[in-house]
């Protein structure tokens, strides 16, 4: 079978079965030895090891390995592929990033019986892209990515908190890099942001609700739905944040929440600001805050 046929296969494939089916056909396409999917953590300091015998039924948590230091962390950093000899099983360790538009989701990592050629590192190279698109369309589907990312127990408010952020956490385009993160990503109960590309436009929100229990994660669920279905309609952004408001006049009679919004023009950079009672943000520019 050919890389194309194999990831089509996959593609094909139940949600839960897809990375399985990658790593069978990299190991007959390139005799590999062994064939790992890692998956980055909530935190993002960390992996976490998806293979066949992994489970979502499983009571043992997922094998947690620390980024620091490694030659994991490297391929992160650099989303370069990486070659590394393994000395006494004179295998050959290759890891390539699984990243869809700066979204790092994971690693691919293979262990082959010689250093791979040009060619072979352009096939796992186009693979791990490939396997991104793949994670990207299967993680609506399956719990199993999220089980791999949770090397630590959700509280409820963050387990609302985190349906509230978008799809991925950032993004690259030609004009503009975004991505954000909730810190700590077990424990968090106010704080959301949350994106949107348009044809023109780049439109990002922050808001933190009052609070760090379900309590203030409800008031968040109420104020980024106004926000987005504001959006949706073609609202600007002092419409949008007018009926933010009016959510919260309405419906969240405890509490209150703070924000800011942001739309920058992809045409000419210009930028219009809401800020809503939010710490005001800071820019660099050449190196000056």
């Amino acid at each position: 079978m050919t890389l194309a046929g194999a990831l089509e296969a996959a593609e094909a494939a139940a949600p839960v079965e897809s990375l399985d089916v990658v790593a069978r056909m990299l190991k007959e396409h390139l005799q590999a030895a062994s064939v790992s999917f890692l998956i980055t953590d909530f935190s993002g300091s960390s992996v976490v090891r998806l293979g066949a015998a992994d489970s979502v039924e499983t009571d043992e948590p997922p094998q947690r390995i620390p980024l620091r230091g490694t030659l994991y962390e490297d391929v992160i950093r650099s989303q370069q592929p990486k070659v590394e000899h393994e000395g006494v099983s004179r295998l050959v360790r290759v890891v390539a990033p699984v990243t869809n538009r700066g979204d790092a989701i994971g690693l691919l990592e293979l262990f082959l019986p010689a250093v791979p050629d040009a060619e072979v590192m352009r096939e796992i190279g186009e693979t791990a892209h490939a396997l991104a698109y793949i994670v990207i369309a299967n993680r609506a589907h399956t719990d199993v990515y999220q089980w791999g990312r949770r090397t630590k127990p959700l509280s409820l408010a963050a387990e609302i908190q985190h349906r509230l952020l978008p799809a991925s956490l950032a993004c690259e385009a030609a004009q503009f890099a975004v991505a954000g993160a909730l810190e700590p990503a077990d424990h968090v109960g106010g704080d959301t942001f949350d994106y949107v590309i348009d044809r023109d436009t780049v439109q990002l929100s922050v808001t933190d609700a009052m609070g760090h229990d379900v309590g203030a994660a409800l008031l968040a669920t109420l104020v980024v739905g106004a926000l987005r279905r504001a959006r949706r309609a073609g609202a600007d952004l002092a419409e949008q944040a007018r009926q933010a408001d009016l959510a919260m006049r309405d419906h969240g009679r405890r509490g209150f929440v703070t924000g800011q919004l942001l739309r920058i023009s992809l045409i000419d950079g210009r930028t219009e600001f809401v800020n809503a009672g939010h710490p005001w943000p800071l820019r660099m520019r050449d190196g000056k805050v």
